[in-house]
């Protein structure tokens, strides 16, 4: 490391897609980086002798790994990128005395029953839950809780084995799928799934900083496409946020609750929440990291800094302006349409010169496998737009999605 100069840790998991934002981000604060991942081939193509392997279902180990190298290397922060990594990056930071979340609090949020319970304890409205093992309890729990009910693993995130059920028929098959994802994956057998009440409204996701147990807010963004179900595919993305003043700061109190009742104190929050006809909000889901795959692309800062800045600014203790650029932005994640083999995605020359879009990413190359939800883990992949409302920039999302066409042979 140049003497004077910061060094950070980034933990990288080697199927993310944050990692070139991240590296950028780190290269124009000239920040000296470290990475960690569970992929060796990945670590020693990219940085050579500034990498380490670790493994991310090894909490313990992967910490004493990164102390060890801190040891040698010493760093100022260790920051994760994904969700995969954000209990060892507070354990980490704990070990080393840097500041960080206690590792405790990070755990509830990547364990949407220890979630749950943590919300249900502080009084925050959120859905009515019961955590179940097997279908014939899940039925169960949703004659109690009243149909329709949301079932989902504890263990998964973006929306992953997500299902909607309807009634008793519905609730088994649900559990039946969502077990077969969780032993597809290697899960324990006995791993809980929960049960929720199903909120209908509006779907809105809140990004934000904590610093110090302070909750200062980056973004606000509607999600405009309905989240009906049976499963819940995210598309469009926009913001600023078109809901009342009054229930945008319902939004924003309900996030700050939630990251007081589990237990976060710093860096990176990401809230999803439901809002209901009343106008009061749900809390859903709470994240100690930024918003998945590159949705992080559509906000910009004062003097044009990226979201990826900001989280390491505030990581190694520098200067953090959160003031957003004015114009409205947003996103779309381009849905995967059928399971099978990509062919192509045509008419992307069109998509691009739609007024308002300024980049479309496909992130998954042509031969490349593909699985919709609820089974499947990545998004087709990403299309941006900016525009002087919120209006226009859903506008020329939806008219540059209808340019596209996906071949997907079975």
């Amino acid at each position: 490391m140049i003497p004077g100069v910061a060094r950070v840790l980034l933990l990288l998991p080697s199927g993310t897609y944050k990692a070139p934002d991240f590296l950028a981000a780190a290269a124009r604060l000239g920040v000296d980086v470290v990475v960690a991942s569970e992929a060796e081939q990945t670590l020693s193509q990219a940085m050579g002798d500034r990498a380490v392997v670790v493994d991310l279902c090894d909490t313990p180990g992967s910490a004493s790994t990164i102390t060890d190298l801190d040891a040698r290397y010493p760093v100022d922060a260790v920051v994760a990128v994904d969700d995969q990594g954000v209990v060892i990056a507070a354990q980490a930071n704990r070990r080393l005395g840097l500041p960080a979340n206690d590792p405790e609090a990070v755990a509830r949020t990547r364990d949407k029953a220890a979630l749950r319970a943590a919300l249900e304890s502080s009084e925050v409205r959120q859905p009515a839950f019961r955590v179940v093992s097997g279908p014939d309890e899940v039925v169960a729990a949703g004659e109690q809780l009243g149909w329709p009910v949301v079932v989902k693993p504890v263990s998964l995130s973006a929306s992953r084995g997500v299902i909607r059920a309807d009634g008793p028929g519905e609730a088994d098959a649900a559990a039946c799928r969502i077990r077969a994802i969780l032993d597809g994956d290697g899960h324990p057998p006995g791993e809980p799934l929960l049960v929720e009440s199903y909120v209908a409204g509006r779907e809105v996701a809140l990004e934000g900083l904590l610093r110090g147990g302070e909750l200062e807010v980056l973004a606000l963004f509607d999600k405009p496409d309905p989240l009906t179900g049976p499963f819940f595919e995210e598309t469009i993305y926009v913001t600023p946020s078109r809901l009342p003043e009054t229930v945008q700061a319902d939004v924003i109190r309900t996030v700050a609750e939630a990251a007081a009742a589990i237990g976060l104190t710093e860096g990176p929050v990401h809230g999803e929440l439901r809002v209901d006809d009343e106008g009061r909000p749900w809390l859903l889901e709470v994240a100690a990291r930024t918003i998945g795959g590159l949705c992080a692309r559509t906000l910009r800062f004062a003097a044009g800094v990226t979201l990826e800045e900001i989280v390491l600014r505030h990581a190694l203790g520098l200067p953090v302006d959160p003031r957003r650029e004015r114009p409205a932005a947003g996103v779309m994640m381009l849905p995967i349409p059928a399971a099978g083999r990509l062919v192509a995605v045509h008419g992307q020359d069109e998509a691009r010169a739609v007024p308002g879009i300024t980049a479309l990413e496909i992130s998954i190359h042509p031969g490349g496998t593909v699985v919709p939800l609820p089974e499947g883990d990545r998004y087709l992949g990403f299309l941006f737009a900016r525009g002087p409302s919120p209006a226009d920039v859903e506008h020329a999302l939806r008219a540059a999605h209808a340019h596209l066409e996906v071949e997907i042979t079975p």
